[in-house]
């Protein structure tokens, strides 16, 4: 490993932060010009936006040969979006959870986890599977779309004014701007992600250790760069909606466009190995049904809840060190995980979930 090649992936990672910015400002821009609402501009425009790194990175590591890193790169962005992501912005101040999350897109975010991981049993994402998950994508943004045309409203458009700086003009030069900024940011995207995946590479194989670690590290949370800024921002600004909504969004568009574009041009498909099937798939699923009882509570997460987010995250990262270096405390690390810290995780979420929906039906009658 030389310095250059560091000097490259950092090249590579500010450059996918640079290029997602500019895209999701022209893209946020043009969809509260179209009067979209900001919920769905969260679920879709935001989220499409800031996975645009994953897209690149996934697509360039198709056409290298180098599966394991897209393959990681994709699960490793959805743990990273739901554990910390989530975590840090609940820290920052407790998200409300709007009732369409809860009843849709949390569904639809375990259920093409649970697709991932079935498709990948046989070893690869085919094009047929890709084929799918595209498909899929395609139905669930245009189901967005509609929803909110259904849903906008006058509240809606001050937020797009305070938001996006839209006041009503739809002149020539605001599309042309907004539309500079998307092919900008697409640009700097495809040159971004060459840099990360060759130097990513390259560090992996000085280093002796795998390529998927290298997805699921390095490269999954540096494509993430930009849905961590975006979400902590929107906290901040109490811009809740695009919070939630952008990670939920990324974790779909990850799965069915990203990994199904990436297996409809992969000539022979991506190849998925063991390791993500036997362990990293099932984390992902596993965090995907995490959501359900913390974001059922209260339609909300409070901060104890981002703060147990953030722990898992530190957890599952400290995992794939302590394996990937054949440590000697990993036998006792994942024996306290499995039967102690896990099982006291559930018992805490499914009592607090009952407590809530018991509160609930007292206020009610």
């Amino acid at each position: 490993m030389t310095l250059t090649n560091i000097v490259i992936l950092v090249g590579g990672l500010i450059l996918l932060v640079v290029g997602a910015e500019l895209l999701v400002k022209g893209a946020s821009s043009l969809a509260g010009i179209l009067g979209i609402s900001p919920l769905i501009i969260g679920l879709t425009i935001v989220a499409y936006g800031t996975s645009a790194p994953e897209m690149a990175v996934s697509i360039m590591s198709s056409f290298a040969g180098k599966a394991d890193i897209a393959v990681g790169n994709v699960l490793g962005s959805n743990i990273f979006n739901i554990l910390l992501i989530l975590g840090v912005s609940a820290l920052v101040t407790p998200l409300i959870v709007a009732r369409q999350i809860i009843r849709s897109d949390v569904p639809i975010m375990i259920g093409v986890s649970i697709l991932l991981l079935i498709f990948g049993l046989d070893g690869k994402i085919s094009r047929v599977d890709g084929t799918i998950f595209f498909i899929g994508g395609i139905v669930y943004t245009l189901s967005l779309i509609y929803q909110s045309h259904r849903q906008i409203n006058n509240s809606d458009r001050d937020e797009f004014a305070e938001e996006y700086g839209f006041l009503g003009e739809k002149t020539a030069m605001i599309w042309v701007r907004n539309l500079v900024f998307i092919i900008g940011g697409s640009l700097l995207l495809i040159l971004g992600s060459r840099w990360l995946v060759s130097s990513a590479i390259s560090i992996a194989r000085a280093l002796g250790i795998s390529e998927l670690l290298i997805g699921l590290t390095i490269v999954s949370v540096g494509t993430s760069l930009p849905e961590l800024a975006t979400s902590i921002m929107a906290s901040i600004r109490g811009e809740r909606d695009i919070a939630v909504g952008n990670v939920l969004g990324s974790n779909i568009f990850n799965i069915l466009a990203v990994l199904g574009i990436a297996g409809m041009i992969a000539p022979d498909g991506i190849v998925v190995s063991q390791a993500a099937i036997e362990f990293n798939a099932p984390v992902a699923v596993a965090v995907a049904f995490a959501c359900l009882p913390i974001f059922y509570s209260g339609s909300q997460i409070n901060r104890w809840e981002g703060l147990l987010f953030t722990f898992y995250y530190f957890a599952y990262t400290s995992y794939l060190i302590l394996d990937a270096i054949n440590h000697d405390s990993l036998p006792l690390y994942t024996t306290v995980m499995l039967f102690f810290i896990i099982p006291l995780t559930v018992i805490t979420l499914v009592t607090v979930a009952l407590q809530e929906r018991h509160s609930k039906r007292k206020n009610i009658s």
